[in-house]
């Protein structure tokens, strides 16, 4: 039997993107860019690396680098420290790369949200798709 408090739960998004795999990748890896579709940071792709991520709202994520395979998949993690406990959120998120004829399929995937944590994933569920379709509109006007 499992420990309901194990339990978690894992916000997938994907989608076809019309611009190849190294395109797509400098705008998951360059801080300035990420800025654009994400939110501010210190990120750099390599692995170990302990970076921040500020939202508008000002919380800042506590992030590390997990993995990093050029054009083809990054993970990190994605921690949000918070007085109250259903805010404290750990989790990991994952972007795969998969080379198609017509662009690339982006797999986006943030796991971990426990089960009392309603809000975080709703939040995730929401804001993911609009994050991905920013970085689809950085993609459109850049080189």
């Amino acid at each position: 039997m499992n420990d309901s408090a194990q339990q978690t739960r894992t916000v997938v998004v994907e989608r076809e993107i019309s611009h190849p795999p190294e395109k797509l990748w400098r705008a998951l890896t360059q801080p300035h860019l990420i800025e654009e579709w994400l939110m501010k940071n210190d990120f750099k792709p390599a692995v170990g690396h302990r970076f921040n991520i500020s939202a508008d709202w000002g919380g800042v994520l506590d992030c590390e680098v997990l993995a990093v395979e050029p054009h083809k998949r990054l993970s990190y993690s994605w921690n949000l420290a918070h007085q109250d406990p259903a805010f404290d959120l750990r989790s990991v998120v994952t972007f795969t790369l998969t080379p198609t004829p017509t662009g690339t399929h982006l797999r986006m995937e943030q796991a971990g949200f426990r089960p009392d944590q309603k809000r975080a994933y709703g939040g995730a569920k929401v804001g993911w798709p609009q994050f991905l379709e920013k970085l689809e509109e950085l993609l459109a006007r850049t080189d």
